[in-house]
């Protein structure tokens, strides 16, 4: 049977549906409630809401220690669920803390920033480094247009980059399937397919509402295709590997999103070049990445084009075992030098 949500509500006023939703039998029977908020607006949002027998914890970082002290938490205090308040990193550490504890999580997001909404996955700091580490995904989805519209609009625009780099790695996916036997689960890669699709072919922009909900939708079905295949393999190819990178090699950054979009254009730029993969696919990504203002070129988030291309050398050794077009033309680094040089003249504005 297909895991999936117990309830996804997406439109503006949602936030209203939280009391409902943490009343839900299936989720709490006795109403015993813990939130986690961050520093951002889910404090307001936990304060204004009508929970009697809830207990708010605030987090300040999205690191391990932070969810495993939260975790702890949930599990002394015998909660019967917990739901996270805020953006990606809240989520993170709250998916983390309700495995740990083993109770139903429900994601309430406040930004866009990228598809661990419902993923079955943390990305947390830990010593240096920022792993994906496995979870339950959410039982249930609260997103409320209305507080992601006055968000930063960089965090909602940074959630296009990672959706539409479904694109780059269902053809990593489908490479390791023709290369390496690799099995690939149709369904995962539909999921993933559709809510890429979705959103690379809208003319309109994330001043509109219906962008909003497409979007949206688009994260939470992300999250669900990697449920659905087990692992992160229908939204994490390449472009995950090369983001990886240049947060390890060069921390802070710009953000998971954005880096996703940029390393899925690049991966693209491969494609073209030695797959002979179709130039219309890669001017697709190229033309909805420059209409929502997303990185295209190094130099778009503060990289020269030595660095990038150091970080496109390192990216293979974020994940051993992945096969992606980078693991495949296992290029020199002069190669990747030159091939960064060629694609900062080939799809620069």
């Amino acid at each position: 049977m297909l895991p999936s949500p117990l309830a996804i509500d997406v439109r503006r006023g949602a936030i209203a549906s939280l009391g409902t939703v943490l009343s839900d039998r299936r989720i709490a029977t006795e109403g015993r409630i813990a939130v986690a908020v961050g520093p951002g607006q889910g404090a307001q949002i936990a304060a204004d809401l009508d929970l009697p027998n809830c207990e708010v914890f605030k987090v300040e970082e999205g690191t391990v220690d932070a969810a495993t002290e939260l975790g702890q938490k949930l599990r002394s205090g015998a909660y019967e669920a917990v739901a996270g308040i805020g953006g990606g990193k809240i989520i993170d550490v709250t998916k983390f803390a309700a495995t740990m504890a083993g109770i139903p999580m429900v994601a309430v997001a406040t930004n866009l920033a990228h598809d661990g909404i419902a993923s079955p996955v943390s990305s947390l700091e830990h010593e240096g480094g920022k792993p994906s580490i496995g979870v339950t995904m959410p039982l249930a989805i609260v997103i409320d247009v209305d507080y992601v519209r006055a968000a930063p609009p960089h965090l909602v625009r940074s959630g296009i980059g990672d959706v539409v780099s479904n694109i780059s790695a269902i053809e990593d996916w489908e490479l390791a399937g023709r290369v390496n036997g690799e099995p690939i689960d149709s369904m995962a890669v539909t999921f993933a397919r559709v809510a890429a699709e979705a959103v690379l072919h809208r003319p309109d922009s994330i001043e509109s509402e219906g962008f909003i909900k497409i979007l949206a939708e688009g994260l939470v079905l992300s999250g669900m295709a990697m449920v659905v295949a087990g692992s992160s393999r229908p939204a994490s190819g390449a472009c995950h590997e090369i983001l990886h990178a240049i947060t390890q090699l060069y921390p802070g950054t710009s953000n998971h999103g954005e880096l996703a979009g940029l390393g899925a254009l690049y991966a693209s730029y491969l494609r073209v070049k030695h797959l002979d993969w179709p130039q219309a696919r890669m001017d697709e990504i190229r033309n909805c990445l420059i209409r929502h203002d997303l990185p295209i070129v190094p130099s778009d988030v503060g990289l020269d084009e030595a660095s990038f291309a150091r970080a496109v050398a390192h990216a293979p050794g974020t994940r051993p075992g992945r096969f992606t077009i980078l693991e495949h033309l296992n290029l020199s680094e002069d190669e990747i030098g030159r091939s960064v040089a060629d694609y900062v003249e080939a799809v620069g504005r």
